[in-house]
């Protein structure tokens, strides 16, 4: 299952090992040369490896995109709290998470994306240089991989920076001309026809698997699924409102590197193709569809389930994830545990239903103020750590209760202080996606793996898309109903009109896909950032009228976070950094910076 990630491990011993005969009689064993490199398709094996190993672990940062968004609330040194005063400049190449200027990067920079594309590219030439030492079965299915490998990447900074420059082959610098390494910024459009174009291409092939299950030797490989997923995805994003419109949400764009330029219903309808054509050919259980228990999803016990369409392996210890130390509730059972970095805001809170599926500010829904977390939806007790929630992982030896109030009579050290130590300045935690398994502190120990997406989002897509190009029909309702219905709420309303349903869909998402990464995806292709991020967001102070001896009543107020709440209309991009401008005076920075 975990082939690909441990032979990552050996590329430091490259000069030393081979699965053939003549690397180890090779005079030289400190230069490992095309002729050795490409020898095999083990050894060829070893190189795209290595791009695997390229793909970004979320799992080990402190900071998640879900931190530039109006769910989470985040600490005072993160980039996100630059990003969210509007401090973003393309003077910074710190991409890091630790006070960057770069913008909301979550790893996706250019030095790292472009060094992946290289290999890539460099991957599909030397195979088909040397296409005599391979299986044509495995060298089609390789090559597939590589051009789905490359197409993730350049989505993945996309998003981020809209058109990019297209390179598809290897550099030759042996003549000394470098004016071939000056590539120009490709528009949104021919950026976005591009990514599409290699999927495509791996998709009509059909030489990848459709998907993998736990305990495959290949699991964790590219697959024909994630491929059309992703296609997907991409048409999505590109038919969204701050793309797909005569100018972007950026700004001015003579360049039209911001977006299309132009407004195109039939984008939202190639989308809606896109994503049928996945729920047909590979949804409803065939072999994708909805994980019916949504609380463990995430286990590591349940990697490439149903729902699980492109993850990115992860070995624990040796290559394992370090994310339980970073999000939870701080102290459990009164130990210190965990840097409390992921507190959701009364905002996402409030967004949680009613278990009959109602609003909370619905009259009717038999909502109380005074008794908040009662009677809520299924997933808010499964994903939010709220005050008086019990708190019962595996690891643990009994079970906790985390109280969160201002309690002066029996005080709890994850009492709300609106401070800067790590205990939660919202009043909540997530429990969301951490692995139940895994005390948290002990370093990279988690082995579960990060899905990047999951079969939930091509029913939303689809109805998101569907829609927007023909308005709520039967089709949009299913797709709807199936992600509900798994979540424990009933089906939708009859009679939705095309802006009730688009409503709808916004917020099933949030919901159904909180600290999953989407949320700032989502705000930003919606072209809602700059009426969304420009209110402060609030946590929940819970105290007592009588607090000497609390004879009096629980006070809930929803109190203000008193944080930066920045957004101008250049940072739906990120900039272009100068230093590659400077290097390459062929590239055009994005509007506004």
């Amino acid at each position: 299952m975990k082939r690909i990630t441990y032979c990552i491990l050996l590329i430091i011993l490259l000069p030393f090992l081979s699965c053939t005969k003549d690397f180890l009689e090779n005079t030289d064993k400190t230069k490992l040369t095309d002729d050795i490199q490409w020898s095999s398709e083990g050894n060829a094996d070893i190189f795209l490896n290595d791009v695997y190993g390229a793909l970004p672990n979320y799992w080990n940062q402190p900071e998640n995109l879900d931190n530039f968004t109006d769910d989470n609330d985040a600490g005072f040194y993160y980039t996100s709290y630059n990003w969210k005063q509007g401090i973003v400049s393309p003077a910074g190449t710190d991409y890091t998470v630790w006070g960057g200027i770069t913008g909301s990067g979550d790893l996706t920079n250019w030095p790292a994306i472009f060094t992946a594309v290289r290999k890539c590219n460099t991957f599909i030439a030397k195979v088909n240089t040397y296409a005599a030492n391979f299986s044509e079965t495995w060298r089609k299915k390789r090559l597939d991989e590589a051009r789905f490998l490359r197409a993730f990447f350049y989505s993945e900074l996309w998003m981020h920076l809209g058109g990019l420059p297209i390179i598809t082959s290897v550099p030759d610098r042996s003549n000394g001309d470098s004016s071939q390494l000056y590539y120009p910024r490709s528009t949104f459009a021919e950026t976005v026809d591009f990514i599409v174009s290699d999927l495509d291409t791996v998709v009509r092939n059909g030489n990848l698997s459709t998907k993998y299950n736990h305990g495959d030797a290949d699991a964790g490989r590219a697959t024909l699924g994630a491929a059309l997923a992703l296609k997907g995805w991409v048409q999505l994003y590109a038919a969204s409102p701050a793309f797909n419109a005569a100018q972007p949400a950026a700004g001015a764009d003579p360049h039209h590197v911001a977006g299309y330029g132009q407004f195109d219903a039939g984008r939202w309808a190639a989308a809606a193709a896109t994503l049928k054509q996945f729920i047909d050919q590979y949804g409803n259980g065939h072999p994708y569809g909805l994980f019916p228990d949504l609380s463990a999803l995430w286990y590591e016990a349940n990697e490439y389930n149903s729902e699980v369409l492109w993850d990115r392996q992860v070995v624990a210890v040796t290559m394992g994830s370090s994310f339980e130390q970073y999000g939870g509730p701080v102290w459990i059972n009164g130990a210190y545990y965990t840097w409390g970095n992921y507190n959701p805001t009364q905002e996402l809170v409030d967004q949680f239903r009613m278990a009959n599926g109602k609003r909370i500010e619905d009259p009717t829904s038999g909502y109380d103020p005074q008794n908040p977390y009662v009677g809520r939806e299924p997933r808010f007790y499964q994903w939010i750590v709220y005050d008086g929630a019990p708190y019962k992982m595996t690891w643990m030896d009994k079970q906790d209760t985390i109280y969160t109030r201002i309690d002066k009579v029996r005080p709890s050290k994850n009492q709300i202080d609106f401070g800067t130590d790590d205990v939660s300045n919202t009043g909540y935690y997530f429990k969301k996606r951490l692995n139940p398994l895994v005390r948290p502190g002990g370093g990279t120990i988690s082995g579960a793996n990060f899905i990047y997406y999951r079969y939930t989002e091509m029913l939303l897509g689809y109805a998101e898309a569907q829609n927007e190009a023909v308005g709520p029909d039967a089709s949009v309702y299913d797709a709807v109903n199936q992600v509900r219905i798994r979540g424990g709420l009933p089906a939708l309303p009859a009679s939705l009109s095309q802006d009730e349903m688009r409503t709808a869909i916004q917020q099933e998402r949030r919901v159904e896909l909180c600290f999953e990464n989407k949320r700032f995806y989502d705000l930003i292709r919606w072209k809602m950032a700059e009426q969304v991020l420009i209110h402060d967001r609030h946590g929940m102070k819970i105290s007592n009228t009588v607090p000497e001896n609390n004879s009096g009543v629980w006070k809930y107020e929803a109190v203000p976070l008193n944080h930066p709440h920045v957004f101008v209309p250049k940072m739906y991009l990120n900039p272009i950094p100068q230093d590659v401008i400077d290097r390459n005076p062929r590239v055009t920075q994005n509007p506004g910076y």
